[in-house]
């Protein structure tokens, strides 16, 4: 899964600040694309048949109050006029208004289950908050007690607590941008210990090299490559594709802290 919703609460994000520009290039190699209503209808050519992950929760800003008092943004109707696959919310389990994410994806669940719409929940974290196997098993499990039924979170140290404690599938965040050779050992760590998928979108399209980047993540979940043997598929690949330039464009500036 390719992540291209950061815009929803950061503006324009660098390396997104230009939508199209950024997923065009990288939509041959995506399994599905996560991402805004917004976007999808001003930056995705709408023949495409990616399957489309669309984010239904928001509210807030990277400069307002508190990024974990979302509610739902999308109504129901609009996300199947949008022929989307799955709806994806972020819960803020242990934040200020946990209650109110939580009752959000339960409602957001039955509405999905009129349609057959499955729903991904995205345990957020916050600065304050561990990423632990403690801390990310109970966000996971009480997101699936609720009925998601996929959950996206943080690959941490005994991940495989993690996927014992959760009956559905976990996919990872990519989280910021590390250096390529340390993404690539995320993305095979997270696989080997149990997550189904990755859902990156930084460690890919802030890359240098995007599309050699998310060819080599598309090996380690699709060909069973180990990191280092997906770090030489990015070496070769890159020798292909153009650097990136930067674009600018004036960026939201954080006055609050940021959830990763």
């Amino acid at each position: 899964m390719l992540a291209v919703d950061h815009g929803y609460f950061l503006g324009p994000t660098e390396r997104l600040e230009v939508p199209r520009k950024t997923i065009e290039p990288l939509l041959p190699y995506a399994d599905s694309l996560m991402l805004t209503r917004g976007v999808l209808r001003t930056s995705v050519d709408p023949t495409t048949d990616v399957p489309i992950v669309l984010r239904v929760s928001g509210g807030t800003s990277i400069i307002g109050e508190d990024l974990s008092k979302e509610t739902i943004t999308v109504s129901i109707e609009e996300a199947i006029r949008l022929n989307v696959v799955c709806l994806a919310l972020s819960i803020f389990v242990g934040s200020k208004y946990e209650h109110q994410t939580l009752t959000n994806l339960a409602k957001l669940v039955d509405e999905g289950e009129k349609y057959g719409i499955p729903v991904l929940a995205v345990t957020a974290v916050g600065k304050e908050m561990g990423r632990d196997a403690r801390y990310l098993g109970l966000a996971c499990r009480v997101a699936a007690e609720q009925g998601a039924h996929v959950v996206k979170t943080y690959y941490c140290e005994n991940f495989e607590q993690v996927v014992e404690g959760c009956p559905v599938p976990l996919i990872i965040a990519g989280g910021k941008k590390l250096p390529e050779p340390d993404a690539l050992k995320l993305a095979h760590d997270s696989i080997t210990h149990g997550a189904v998928g990755v859902d990156m979108g930084r460690n890919i399209w802030q890359s240098d090299y995007p599309v050699a980047m998310i060819k080599a993540v598309r090996a380690i979940v699709h060909k069973n490559v180990d990191a280092k043997e997906a770090y030489g598929i990015f070496l070769k690949e890159k020798e292909k594709e153009p650097i990136q330039k930067e674009t600018k464009v004036l960026k939201a500036v954080s006055q609050s802290g940021s959830f990763d």
